[in-house]
């Protein structure tokens, strides 16, 4: 009991602090008139995705790695899983085909990244003399090329429009630097908040016998994406789907780059000391991530009155995923 408390009081104001980041970092871009797929790509998703970093630091350090990794992992299906349930959310809006095709280059970097991390889980690389592995720094450098080849692609299309904040010496103006100020102290909060989290949802995997590796994924990745959920509903609804959809592939690239931050806390490796089982996360991921991509680029114009095949597809494909890996993780 006394975990399921902590996991759901941690929860809540991790999801409280996420939102608030999501929202002044949405005011910090209209302060500075940058576009909507940058900001949803990089700053909105990187800002989103602090939990993961700040919980799954807390993790590694508690030693349930295999939850951290899980987290990541399950926190990029739990993305697209997003994103199939804001295309199917009253009044749809049919997300996935008003969204821009320029999404096409930041899904395919999240794709990369994340078959890159699954394959270095099979791999299993050890460097037991290194204090960190040169996998984990390779994911952290392709994702700061990957995201400076995707601001070069949509402003060189006029996909958006991108305007640098001025460089006079001027100070900021009032309502910027409030939101500054406002999204440093989620920022905060956060970091407080997750060692908590991660010590509860590892309580919880050893309470209920389930194990590390599946409730990183399930649970864990679960919760630290309802950031990602509150601030799409909401974009949504503003009718920015760009900023939706650009959050969801954005978080789902950056979850690889912390990677990085995890192998700095754990000496060596941190490939070489997980359950083999993330392969099946990870892998997961990947499918799930091209499910998104493709039915953004495929636009299909007849469609059910009642569905949309191409997220109920990713919807049930997330379903097998958590099947097959409580399976695995059971023995069954």
């Amino acid at each position: 009991m006394t975990y399921a408390l902590a996991f759901l009081g941690s929860g809540i104001v991790v999801v409280l602090a996420g939102v608030a980041l999501a929202r002044h970092a949405d005011a910090i871009a209209e302060a500075t008139k940058i576009g909507r797929l940058w900001i949803g790509a990089v700053l909105l998703a990187a800002a989103t995705s602090l939990p993961e970093l700040g919980t799954d630091i807390a993790a590694v350090r508690l030693g349930a790695t295999d939850l951290a990794v899980g987290d990541l992992f399950g926190s990029s299906m739990a993305n697209m899983l997003i994103l199939a349930l804001i295309d199917l959310m009253p009044p749809r809006r049919a997300v996935l085909r008003r969204a821009t095709l320029d999404h096409a280059l930041a899904a395919s970097l999240a794709i990369c990244l994340n078959a890159t991390a699954a394959a270095l889980v099979v791999i299993r690389p050890d460097f037991p003399t290194w204090w960190v592995g040169p996998g984990s720094v390779v994911l952290f450098l392709s994702y700061v090329v990957g995201t400076r080849a995707v601001y070069r692609h949509v402003s060189r299309e006029g996909a958006q429009e991108v305007t640098p904040p001025s460089t006079d010496g001027a100070r900021p103006p009032p309502a910027l630097r409030r939101s500054i100020v406002a999204f440093a102290i989620a920022a905060l909060v956060i970091l407080a908040a997750a060692p908590v989290f991660a010590w509860s949802a590892s309580g919880i995997a050893e309470a209920t016998g389930l194990g590390d590796t599946f409730v990183g994924t399930w649970l864990v990745g679960l919760a630290t994406s309802l950031p990602e959920l509150v601030a799409c509903v909401a974009a949504v609804r503003m009718g920015a789907f760009d900023l939706a959809v650009g959050n969801l592939f954005g978080s789902n690239a950056f979850n690889m780059a912390i990677f990085l931050a995890l192998d700095l806390v754990q000496p060596g490796s941190i490939f070489s000391a997980l359950d083999p089982s993330h392969a099946i996360s990870g892998l997961f991921a990947v499918v799930l991530t091209s499910l998104g991509l493709a039915a953004i680029v495929y636009r299909a114009k007849q469609r059910f009155a009642m569905l949309e095949p191409d997220s109920v597809l990713i919807l049930v494909t997330y379903v097998i995923a958590l099947v097959l890996l409580y399976l695995h993780s059971t023995g069954a």
